[in-house]
């Protein structure tokens, strides 16, 4: 009887022990992949660093450039952090989320893409040499957030308001341009994107990018790209015996139906003789002629006894039989233009589109001063120039292959955000890493404000910020220490923003050089980098676990 209670009482304490180890125990499928504590931050920092090492060399005007090669052999060369991320394949998921996010600051502002890859590497590098002595991560994450608020009050007295007109444009775009392109072709784009910004700009109304067309041509070189106050369209006058150019031109926008049309529902007509048929093909023939002949009348009207000519641009269709009556109106007619291309024509030679034929009048028409054909091997295109008082424009990129025009439009699509992102904010900041090296030397004076180990992390941060002006010097073939302890004694001594001469590794006034950011890149690029940072940082681990992979259909999964 007692060995037997004994027992019973054994089998009870070993099924408690089970159950109790069970309570704790983590049910994942077979295939789970998990990491924590240490090795989980240890991989996140290692993710950060190594994203930081490919984008590292294209920061400023003296990075390099990056081939992509793609899987069918497609070649693309460029320094662009954005296209750079979004074009790499990027497997490592903590790397992916840096891409992502870094992107959504290009997305945003237009800029700033390399500085907050590099930024977000360089405040886990900072964080990784405490974290090594023991010091707990979100002691280091309260000292990144005091330092993060901190450095944007700073911002907001480091910013300069400026009266915004041409001068200080042009120097905003030539930074942004000469960081993406080589700068003669730089330096000429600059113009171009500052006047295309300048000529859709309408008082008391945001700024439409989407009202400057960017074309291209594979044709002569990358510095003969130009800007066209009117607009280019993609192809030309679909009949061989209409002029292929005309000047002082009124210009008609219309979106009306000029080509024989089934109905839309399912008929059939039915007749007894020849007659009847020719009369019905007549009847519907006649249905569209009308509306010729309603557009010839009003070209007659207001052109005839004037030195005027005629241009109908429609967004439907324009059938052969229409086009040889135009043609023998001597008016030029192009069919199936891109609707966008509809707003920016009114937008460019004025007039109104119209959407019926009937009650035309003088005032729904546009007008340009030339409109010619350019034949291009098999491409046609039309230049609508002359106009009066454009709100939308074109910039025709020329280039002798795609690779150099791939690049162009990158860098147009920069410029043309950063002249955008100055005439909204009103003001800008002083570039060549003069932000940077102000914000760390006001980050080590707001250091002894701040009392306990979160120090640290203030401390942290002002390093990191360093890692622009670094970088700046190390591209441009400088040593990194001497050229920083350098331009942060020239700051100290004369107390104004100095940044990094790339030419000379000196320090420089970017003020007198005309060198300038905007201030809403450098806004973002601190709210983005940093909390990024701080999320990573608190992560303490990382499972993969996944319910398609490869656990078996009955067994718990995770």
């Amino acid at each position: 009887s007692c060995g037997t209670t004994q027992s019973t009482w054994g089998k009870l304490s070993a099924r408690f022990l089970l159950f109790s180890h069970m309570a704790s125990l983590n049910v994942v499928n077979k295939t789970a992949e998990s990491v924590r504590k240490g090795a989980a931050l240890m991989l996140n920092i290692n993710a950060a660093k190594g994203l930081q090492e490919v984008l590292k060399t294209n920061l400023g005007p003296k990075g390099t450039l990056k081939m992509l090669v793609g899987g069918a052999g497609q070649v693309k060369l460029t320094k662009d952090g954005s296209v750079l991320l979004h074009e790499m394949q990027i497997q490592h998921p903590t790397a992916s989320m840096i891409a992502r996010a870094a992107t959504a600051q290009d997305d945003i502002t237009g800029d700033g893409t390399t500085s907050n890859v590099l930024f977000c590497g360089e405040l886990l590098k900072q964080a990784e040499r405490f974290l090594a002595d023991g010091l707990h991560p979100r002691i280091i994450t309260d000292g990144f957030e005091l330092a993060k608020n901190e450095t944007l009050r700073f911002l907001e007295e480091f910013q300069v308001k400026k009266q915004v007109d041409r001068e200080l444009l042009v120097s905003v775009a030539r930074t942004s341009l000469r960081t993406k392109v080589h700068p003669e072709l730089a330096d000429k784009l600059t113009e171009i994107v500052v006047d295309a910004v300048l000529t859709i700009r309408r008082d008391g109304q945001p700024i439409d990018l989407h009202m400057i067309e960017i074309m291209h041509m594979v044709h002569r070189m990358g510095t003969e790209t130009s800007l066209v106050k009117g607009l280019v369209l993609d192809h030309g006058a679909r009949h061989p015996d209409m002029p292929k150019k005309v000047e002082n031109a009124y210009i008609l926008t219309a979106n009306v139906s000029l080509e024989y049309e089934k109905s839309e529902v399912n008929s059939a007509f039915f007749y007894s003789s020849a007659d009847q048929r020719e009369k019905l093909i007549d009847a519907e023939r006649r249905f569209t002629d009308d509306k010729v002949k309603k557009l010839i009348e009003f070209k007659r009207k207001v052109c005839d006894g004037t030195d005027k000519t005629f241009v109908i641009i429609n967004q439907k269709g324009v059938d052969p039989v229409s086009l040889d009556m135009l043609a023998k109106d001597g008016i030029i007619a192009l069919r199936r233009a891109k609707r966008r291309n509809m707003e920016r024509l009114t937008l460019a030679c004025g007039g109104t589109a119209v959407n019926s034929v009937d009650d035309l009048s003088v005032s729904d028409l546009g007008f340009a001063g030339t409109v010619y054909e350019h034949t291009l091997g098999e491409e046609k295109y039309t230049f609508v120039e002359g106009v009066k008082n454009p709100f939308s424009c074109t910039i025709l990129v020329r280039g002798p292959n795609e690779h150099t025009i791939a690049q162009i439009k990158d860098a147009i699509r920069d410029g043309l955000r950063a002249v955008k992102n100055t005439l909204d904010d009103q003001s800008i900041v002083p570039g060549a890493g003069a932000f940077e090296l102000g914000a760390h030397a006001n980050l080590v004076k707001f250091k002894s404000s701040v009392s306990g180990r979160a120090k640290l992390g203030v401390q942290a941060f002002a390093d990191a910020l360093l890692v622009v002006p670094k970088t700046l010097a190390e591209n441009s073939g400088y040593d990194a220490q001497d050229t920083i302890i350098k331009l942060l004694e020239e700051h100290e001594r004369t107390g104004s923003a100095i940044g990094l001469d790339i030419e000379t590794g000196e320090p420089l006034q970017p003020e007198v050089d005309g060198i300038y950011d905007n201030y809403r890149v450098k806004k973002q690029f601190l709210h983005l980098a940093p909390v990024l940072a701080q999320q990573l940082l608190l992560v303490d681990e990382i499972m993969r676990a996944g319910k398609q992979m490869g656990g078996s259909k009955d067994g718990p999964q995770a």
